[in-house]
């Protein structure tokens, strides 16, 4: 499934306020879901996403699908394409009375992080090349979320933030959060690679006993 969107100056914290006003009914699909947030930007979009990972809000079972809409976006960011959702996973339902608390919370979160970006360090974010690394970076920190470990401290709350940096910082041309973002998924990486040792280390001694 296609869709495609308008880019606009709309911040985060008023297109949460238009999607809350929008919804309707007991449930709304992804891509109902994407249609309202959709032609404010799908970088305002991805960010949204991040909400059940940062706060301590909860909606079940959204790792894998939130994880694989992020990934799709940051493949649409890196080749600069339309978004292209499977019918399964756009027809994927989240129900209102958990959705409108985690976007409210969400409003209340954004108010202050976008009164700390401006336009900074536009080298990292203003050009197709910069752009297409951006992108797959964020692709990278997408995959990431969608490893099942949620069990595991920090492993969704790490490249969450990742991701969030890097949407803000494209959205704003805010090259300071481009770098933040970076170092989010650097530090992700250098987290789920101890996690790995250990599992490994921790294998290797049971077998030898």
């Amino acid at each position: 499934m296609d869709t495609r969107f308008q880019d606009t100056d709309v911040t985060l914290t008023v297109a949460l306020k238009r999607t809350i006003d929008a919804i309707q009914g007991d449930s709304i699909t992804l891509q109902q879901l994407l249609v309202l947030i959709g032609e404010h930007g799908l970088l305002i979009f991805c960010a949204i996403l991040t909400i059940p990972f940062l706060l301590p809000v909860s909606i079940p079972g959204v790792s894998t699908v939130f994880g694989l809409v992020i990934i799709l976006i940051g493949v649409s960011v890196t080749f600069n394409r339309t978004l292209w959702l499977p019918e399964r996973l756009a027809q994927h339902r989240l129900s209102r009375e958990q959705l409108v608390p985690v976007l409210t919370k969400g409003i209340q979160f954004f108010t202050r992080l976008e009164s700390w970006t401006r336009i900074r360090l536009r080298q990292l974010t203003e050009t197709a090349l910069i752009n297409r690394i951006n992108g797959l970076a964020l692709t990278a920190a997408g995959i990431l979320l969608l490893f099942p470990l949620s069990f595991v401290p920090f492993s969704n709350t790490l490249p969450a933030v990742s991701i969030l940096f890097f949407a803000l910082g494209m959205l704003q041309r805010d090259g300071i959060f481009i770098l933040l973002g970076y170092f989010a998924l650097l530090l992700t990486v250098i987290y789920f690679g101890g996690l790995a040792f250990l599992l490994v280390w921790g294998g290797q001694s049971l077998l030898a006993q």
